[in-house]
């Protein structure tokens, strides 16, 4: 009994001692990693053409793209060919106007095939003979409206444009006629989250999200590689470090550049200067960003142990995040996707999951109890990069 009670305390002053040591060691690893952390930001401020790319990415670049790149139809060219010359064909004529059209030029039926085939009109609305008298006789007609699809933004959205106006305004002569105009379905439209309909809204948050992705990836792979390029890394080596406070101190830097970067983004870019509202709530979208930029900076990570130049580096990165970002469905809904497709990125990239979360929290105004799975989605796809890259971060540097 006596032997058994003094090996019991003896196990119990081991577990005691472990425990007492194991706070000191945590408290260790903690300072390790924000000086290396330090370090890091230090090095990123000292290079100032990374410094460049990241206010210009997060500025200019997010002002042009949501100004340049519209997707809503302005400025189409239309012709109207009039063969009827009545006061309906003319009003139809007048109301083709700017800024939704360019000024209506009527043209011959000659010249349709020639100026759509010289790409001079997008869309063509031919009026045919005896239209006006047959509409107040009750005589069945028709218009015709050919479209240039090359033009293919215009095209969708300018024919039911045109479709909407040539409705209304017969609908409103047949009114002042007297004439009861038969409309099977009467649509009352709501838009929510967008009421103009305004593309900028949509391409401005997104390039937001686009730059986190890509410059946390560049920036983390970047840190890696310069240090092996410049064998900086070998002073890392000799200092009693471990290989996860090099990389978590990587991570944490570079990430923590990326968000600020696009915080500023959002309140100064985003809200002031295209004077965009955001309806969510910020903070809880820089807390999805967090996580979101530790996942992709684990991916950075990853590719710079794979490479050893920063030549290789760039060449890897630039097939992957145009993978990874056109089928994210910030360009385009995921549901447009082959299905297999769809849920092998949902499966394997945390970028589908973040833009749902951002699109939620900065559009929609949802909160965490809606928007959680997409996080735990982000988390789960982040540990197995993080555990992948660590390995690969010990067998590359650490050489074990």
């Amino acid at each position: 009994m006596a032997a058994e009670q003094e090996k019991a305390e003896e196990t119990k002053i081991e577990t005691t001692g472990t425990r007492r040591a194991f706070w000191p060691q945590l408290w260790l690893h903690i300072q390790n990693i924000s000086y290396l952390t330090m370090k890091e930001l230090r090095s990123i401020r000292a290079d100032p053409i990374m410094m460049v790319l990241v206010v210009y990415a997060f500025s200019v670049a997010v002002y042009t793209v949501a100004n340049g790149a519209t997707t809503e139809a302005r400025d189409m060219t239309i012709g109207i060919v009039d063969e009827d010359h009545s006061t309906l064909s003319r009003q139809l004529l007048d109301v083709m106007k700017p800024p939704l059209f360019r000024k209506a030029v009527e043209i011959s039926v000659d010249q349709v095939d020639p100026m759509m085939d010289a790409g001079q009109l997008v869309f063509v609305l031919e009026i045919p003979p005896r239209f006006e008298r047959d509409l107040l006789t009750g005589h069945p007609t028709s218009m015709q409206l050919n479209v240039d699809a090359t033009a293919m933004t215009q095209a969708g959205n300018g024919s039911g444009y045109i479709e909407n106006i040539v409705t209304a305004e017969i609908t409103k002569f047949l009114l002042s006629r007297e004439i009861k105009a038969a409309m099977p379905v009467d649509f009352v439209t709501r838009v929510l989250f967008n009421p103009n309909l305004d593309s900028s809204w949509f391409t401005s948050v997104m390039q937001v999200i686009n730059n986190i992705t890509m410059l946390t990836v560049i920036l983390t792979g970047a840190a890696l590689i310069r240090e092996r390029e410049q064998g900086t890394v070998e002073h890392l080596l000799v200092m009693p470090l471990v290989p996860a406070e090099i990389m978590l101190a990587k991570i944490i830097a570079n990430s923590l550049v990326i968000l600020c970067a696009a915080s500023l983004s959002l309140l100064f870019v985003v809200q002031w200067w295209l004077q965009i509202p955001i309806t969510g709530s910020i903070p809880l979208f820089l807390f999805g960003a967090a996580i979101y930029a530790i996942t992709v900076a684990t991916l950075g990570i990853l590719l710079g142990t794979i490479t050893s130049t920063m030549g290789q580096f760039g060449l890897l990165v630039i097939p992957i995040l145009m993978i990874t970002q056109l089928l994210s469905g910030s360009t385009t809904p995921m549901e447009s996707m082959p299905v297999w497709l769809r849920y092998g990125m949902q499966i394997t990239s945390p970028t589908p999951h973040f833009v749902a979360f951002a699109q939620g929290v900065l559009y929609r105004g949802a909160d965490l109890q809606i928007l959680w799975p997409e996080l735990v989605a982000i988390v789960v796809i982040g540990s197995v990069y993080l555990l992948f890259s660590l390995r690969r971060f010990r067998q590359v540097i650490f050489g074990g």
